[in-house]
């Protein structure tokens, strides 16, 4: 059975979009990229559209009454509407663009984490969260005094649901922040039920969506998300540019992120108004460029279909942990292929990560190695580090072979 045969996607239409991939990094050894997870490649279509963008209509936004102005507010307006669409929203007034998913989530403690945490109250995370959804409530747990609980997880690299459920009971939980799909391990959490739980216990539910809005079809009015964030970069669009989706009564009632311009209605020496949702949030100059990018990826992915580009990507990482599994030494980290992403975290006897990274690399396969930002999950696991391999709907079950076999080199190289 051939890869067309069992892929719903015309792979190699797919890879012609991307001119990274076309590349030799060594002398013959052309690059298998198998770190998406980290950043994904662009297609033309986005570094067309920013080009474009540049070349015919560059201007600052909203403001301009002149014809450059108006096609750039058209492109960036309309990038909000796609982004609107994509994860249906109710209101573009509910998308806020950020830089990132770490300035989205940042957003949230700062503006309504700031105005409504203090002493007695708890805010439930999980020990699999990225760093950017530890590290902010930790800053503003210094100054606010609340407490900060933590969700365990199991040996099989899911979340402890039955621990979630007692915090809810037994805890003055306030809101609760979790990932949808781990940056590690690949776990799929049943975010869906987090979010009702928390509700029915009087909590709001911030969901990182970093890992899930790129490979699954995200529907944040299903989810009943109170706030959800992503980035663009992962999801085949440029760097610089994120969203935070907010209910609207909750940004609402938020106060500023940043003070500036485009942020306000009326300004005096004595004082200022806000502007309307969503320019509240969006103080100064913003990414004109990235957001135009951003609304091409989204009709690069749409076009595609989330569908499709999630089976074929399970069909590579099946296929990818089946093969990893026959690597004598080779540890692999995170559930079942039923339950996680297109990720495969893995260790390898006794050889560093750094030095799996650095030998793939000469055989072209890009892969992460480190904590990937997930310290205390490292610590959980009990290893200082890890090699990541990770998939997107780019990569093939041959590039798989070409991981496998530059594993097999490493092998030989340590003695292993």
């Amino acid at each position: 059975m051939t890869e067309q045969q069992i892929s719903p996607l015309n792979i190699e239409a797919i890879r012609a979009d991307f001119p990274a991939l076309e590349q030799d990094v060594h002398p013959g050894k052309r690059l298998a990229f198998l770190d998406s997870a980290a950043s994904s490649q662009k297609p033309r279509q986005v570094i067309d559209a920013m080009n474009a963008y540049y070349e015919t209509s560059h201007a600052n936004v909203h403001r301009g009454i002149h014809v450059l102005s108006e096609r750039a507010t058209a492109a960036y307006e309309g990038a909000r509407d796609k982004v609107r669409a994509f994860v249906n929203a109710g209101s573009r007034r509910e998308i806020i663009f950020t830089r990132n998913t770490t300035e989205a989530i940042n957003l949230v403690a700062a503006t309504w984490g700031h105005a409504n945490l203090g002493p007695g109250d708890v805010v439930v995370l999980t020990e699999m969260e990225h760093h950017s959804n530890i590290v902010p409530w930790q800053i503003l747990q210094q100054e606010r005094g609340f407490t900060l609980r933590y969700v365990p997880i199991t040996g099989a690299g899911e979340l402890d649901l039955d621990v979630y459920a007692a915090l809810l009971r037994d805890e003055p939980v306030k809101l609760v922040s979790v990932m949808h799909v781990s940056n590690v391990l690949g776990t799929v959490n049943p975010v869906a039920e987090m979010i009702g739980q928390a509700h029915a216990a009087g909590a709001l539910a911030l969901i990182d969506g970093a890992q899930s809005v790129p490979h699954l079809s995200v529907d944040v009015q299903a989810l009943d998300a109170d706030f959800y964030a992503f980035s663009a970069h992962k999801m085949a669009g440029p760097t610089g540019i994120g969203v935070l989706y907010g209910k609207r009564a909750l940004l609402d009632a938020m106060p500023p992120y940043m003070g500036g311009g485009e942020m306000i209605k009326r300004v005096t020496l004595d004082g200022s108004t806000w502007n309307d949702l969503p320019h509240k949030f969006e103080a100064g100059t913003p990414a004109i460029a990235e957001a135009a990018g951003l609304g091409a990826a989204i009709d690069y992915l749409s076009g595609i279909g989330m569908q499709n580009i999630l089976a074929h990507e399970q069909t590579v990482v099946d296929y990818a942990l089946d093969r990893l599994s026959e690597v004598p030494g080779l540890t692999l980290y995170g559930p079942a292929p039923e339950r996680r992403n297109g990720v495969a975290t893995f260790t390898l006897a006794d050889i560093h990560a750094h030095d799996i990274a650095q030998l793939l690399d000469a055989e072209g396969v890009a892969i992460r190695a480190g904590h990937h930002c997930a310290m205390p999950l490292h610590q959980r696991l009990g290893v200082a580090a890890t090699a990541r391999a990770s998939f997107y709907l780019y990569n093939t079950q041959h590039e798989v072979d070409v991981l496998i076999d530059a594993l097999e080199r490493a092998r030989r190289v340590f003695g292993r």
